[in-house]
């Protein structure tokens, strides 16, 4: 099995770096502004979509009852919010056109 490369902020700053002749500093510093402004937008409950990209959602779990999987004794699962991420067709069309 072949180990699958991540891309990490280094790599996106190393392009943006090269695309736009700014220090990896000041690149890094606009990947984290980003990034914030994302994250804070998703805490206030809004939705964030980005075109040709995707959307990402956050969705509000009630509480509910579940199973402790070692001791099988129920349990109380508490109310809790989960962000999920939908691809647009666009980038869904990118990653399967080798295919």
């Amino acid at each position: 099995m072949t180990k699958v490369k991540t891309l990490t902020r280094s790599d996106i700053a190393d392009a943006i770096t090269a695309e736009f002749q700014v220090t990896k500093f000041e690149a890094l510093e606009f990947i984290h502004e980003v990034l914030s402004e994302i994250s804070e937008a998703l805490v206030d409950g809004e939705d964030v979509k980005l075109t040709g990209f995707g959307t990402f959602k956050v969705h509000n779990k009630k509480e509910r009852m579940g199973r402790n999987p070692k001791t099988k004794e129920p349990a109380i699962i508490s109310a809790r919010r989960t962000v999920s991420f939908r691809a647009s067709p666009i980038l869904k069309r990118k990653v399967n056109e080798d295919l």
